[in-house]
């Protein structure tokens, strides 16, 4: 391992975050930093980001199969229908995190969805108008680690407007990084694009 990036077993050299975890590096090579559309996909990375406030990201990974399962593949409309019965039956399952005002907050986003598609709106579109500027370089491995951005804090404030939960600017940030509105491999990732496909963050 050399700074931040990490050279592997099959010879690629990644950002170190994802260590030697073969579903991390999966999730690595294959998702993050990979553009992320459909209300349902958003909703779904939206709320795991949620759910990982005060875990690591691999926890959730881990238990995303069966958040998936529960949460009825992040429908927003069914998952926006679930009442206290439901709550308490995802409290019950140890496949998820549970954590109440978690699991109560995915259900007010879905709510929060609804709203934006029966306004004729889109969360989608909505999260993906507050991608940030193109830039002309990527991280490298001596740079200091970005936690947030003013487009993240932006979008954390527009979506508590619209009544979404746990939506902070650092998890925001986390979900822009992880849905393709900010490509944060470190220069060096074999997964990293070229330069001009970089997005600022001023």
């Amino acid at each position: 391992m050399s700074g931040r990036l990490l050279t592997g077993a099959d010879g690629r050299t990644r950002c170190w975050w994802c260590g030697t975890d073969e579903l991390y590096i999966a999730y690595h090579d294959s998702e993050w930093g990979q553009p992320l559309h459909g209300e349902d996909r958003v909703l779904e990375k939206l709320c795991l980001e949620g759910a990982q406030a005060g875990l690591s990201w691999i926890t959730i990974l881990r238990k995303r199969a069966r958040y998936r399962e529960v949460f009825d593949g992040f429908d927003p409309r069914t998952v926006a229908s679930y009442d206290e019965r439901k709550v308490d039956l995802l409290m019950a399952d140890a496949g998820i995190v549970r954590n109440r005002a978690k699991i109560t907050a995915a259900i007010d986003n879905a709510r929060a969805t609804v709203g934006l598609l029966e306004r004729g709106e889109s969360l989608d579109a909505l999260c993906w108008s507050f991608r940030p500027e193109r830039r002309g370089s990527r991280p490298t491995e001596h740079d200091g680690l970005r936690v947030t951005c003013p487009e993240a804090i932006a979008l954390s404030k527009q979506l508590k407007r619209h009544g979404f939960r746990f939506v902070g600017p650092t998890t925001m940030y986390a979900f822009m990084q992880s849905s393709g509105m900010i490509d944060d491999h470190i220069e060096g990732c074999w997964v990293a694009t070229p330069s001009a496909d970089i997005h600022e963050t001023t």
